[in-house]
């Protein structure tokens, strides 16, 4: 009985793919020479939505500015205490001193518990060389020396060693080189600083660290003084009452009192007018770049038509994403690089480099969905038309 053998199959041809980075570098080339073709439109649309994320950015940095000093501050000002008594009128940011000061006048005093201890801090502003500065009062400083930052001397014009005019006493300065960021604010004595910017002032409370674990200690001292407590800094004090106590430990929440209030600085730029207005533009800058899109589709329906007709219908959304990465990317590049340079020589003195990355960067977050957006509106639109009609041009 014979066998008959069947000789194996050949084995089946390896279909090789197109590599990832080989098709996106042909769709790169295909959108470059779609840009190359209408130049002239590239470069209007990408100037709209340029001046919309420059508009964007700048109102960002001087959020994430204030958002940075009002953190450094409050961290400044409250130091290593745990509460912080405010009076009836409140304290409020002056841009000019770059300082928090007070609007009234503190408790006149405060009943402690047991091993707590208070420091009174005369916190005002006033005019010297010209220039507003905050001026800051405690017990226990000389009465002859004005303790200066380097940063606030600089402004002033003064050195180490110079006599300072402040509420007509003559003081000697003694510069701060070391001092820390929030420092924005002259030191000399309680009574020098109550003559020089009046009876306005705050309290800073610590306790024993035996009570730093507890997390009821604005509630305590309120039970002890009479005054309300919160750990809330968007609440502000009843002008009718004596003050207020802030507790900066306190609370459940995640983030810090000092994280609180700078969202606080933050969200009163972004909410103002110049935030709305800044919002606007960058929606007006996407709408520019999806018409521009869409007279580009009706420009190249034809060959949109002879794609889809071969089965490149998929290509034909890939390049629109494609070119409208090219556009976004380089808008925002223009845009972020604009606002920098007009921050840099319109406020200085308020936008830092940090808040300028810190706005790019959250600008850059919105450039994905807005790409795609933009290359899905016009894509769609082709698409729900049969490649006859495009080849048509109906």
């Amino acid at each position: 009985m014979s066998t008959t053998t069947t000789a194996p199959a050949p084995p089946a041809p390896e279909l090789v793919a197109s590599s990832s980075s080989g098709t996106f570098r042909r769709l790169l080339v295909f959108a470059i020479a779609n840009i190359r073709r209408r130049p002239e439109r590239f470069v209007l649309s990408t100037l709209g939505i340029a001046l919309a994320i420059l508009s964007v950015t700048v109102v960002r940095t001087i959020s994430a500015s204030f958002a940075l000093t009002g953190a450094e501050t409050v961290d400044a000002v409250v130091a290593d205490a745990q509460l912080w008594v405010v009076p009836a009128d409140g304290v409020t940011y002056d841009p000019e001193a770059e300082a928090l000061v007070a609007d009234g006048a503190p408790t006149a005093s405060l009943d402690l518990p047991d091993g707590w201890t208070a420091l009174r801090t005369v916190a005002g502003e006033t005019t010297v060389n010209g220039k507003t500065v905050a001026v800051h009062g405690l017990e226990g400083v000389d009465a002859g020396t004005a303790l200066v930052p380097s940063s606030v001397a600089e402004r002033l014009g003064v050195t180490d060693g110079d006599t300072l005019s402040l509420g007509g006493s003559d003081l000697t300065v003694s510069l701060e080189e070391d001092a820390d960021a929030g420092d924005t604010w002259i030191t000399t004595s309680a009574d020098v600083a109550t003559t020089a910017v009046g009876d306005v002032g705050w309290w800073t409370v610590t306790v024993p660290a035996a009570d730093l674990t507890r997390n009821d200690l604005g509630a305590v001292l309120a039970e002890s003084t009479g005054l309300p407590t919160t750990t809330d800094p968007a609440v502000s004090p009843d002008a009718a009452g004596d003050g207020l106590i802030y507790d900066t430990v306190g609370g459940s929440g995640a983030t810090t009192f000092e994280q609180r209030y700078s969202a606080l600085f933050s969200g009163q730029v972004t909410s103002s007018a110049l935030g709305l207005i800044s919002t606007i533009g960058l929606i007006l800058g996407f709408v520019i770049a999806v018409s521009s899109f869409l007279a580009a589709v009706h420009e190249r329906r034809r060959e949109f038509g002879i794609m889809s007709s071969i089965g490149l219908a998929d290509e034909v959304l890939y390049f629109f994403l494609v070119e409208s990465g090219i556009v976004f990317v380089t808008a925002w590049v223009v845009g972020v690089l604009g606002a920098g340079a007009a921050v840099a020589l319109v406020i200085p003195e308020i936008a830092t480099p940090l808040a300028w990355v810190q706005a790019s960067a959250m600008v850059a977050a919105f450039l994905p969905a807005m790409a795609i957006v933009g290359a899905l509106v016009p894509v769609h639109r082709l698409l729900q038309q049969r490649p006859v009609q495009l080849l048509g041009g109906l």
